[in-house]
C-alpha cells in the first residue's frame, strides 16, 4: 500500500510542482514537507483542504489516502483489522 507521504509526492510530481511552491501554500519549511513525502514526519489533516488546491485533487480523494495510510500506519499488523472495520462502518 502507498503510504500518504508517497501518494503527495507523486501527485507533486505529477504537478510538476517544487517543494518550496507546495511548502509555502503549507505555510511549512521545504525539509518538512520533505520528511512527510518520505514518511518521517506525518501529516495533519488540517493541511488537506490546502492541498487539494494546489494538487487540484478532490478533498475526499485526499482524505481516504490519508486515513488509509493512518489506520495502516497504527493498526496495519492486526490480524482481523478488515473484519473489525467492516463491523465498524455498517454501524455507522
Amino acid at each position: 500500500m502507498k503510504t500518504f507521504g508517497a501518494y503527495l509526492r507523486k501527485a507533486r510530481e505529477d504537478k510538476e510542482l517544487p517543494l518550496r511552491k507546495v511548502a509555502a501554500v503549507l505555510d511549512i519549511d521545504t525539509s518538512i514537507l520533505s520528511k512527510i513525502e518520505r514518511n518521517e514526519r506525518k501529516a495533519n489533516i488540517e493541511m488537506i483542504p490546502l492541498l487539494s488546491d494546489i494538487l487540484d485533487i478532490p478533498i475526499k480523494e485526499l482524505q481516504i489516502q490519508f486515513i488509509r495510510s493512518v489506520v495502516m500506519s497504527e493498526l496495519g499488523d492486526l490480524e482481523f483489522l478488515k473484519i473489525g472495520l467492516k463491523k465498524t462502518l455498517v454501524e455507522l
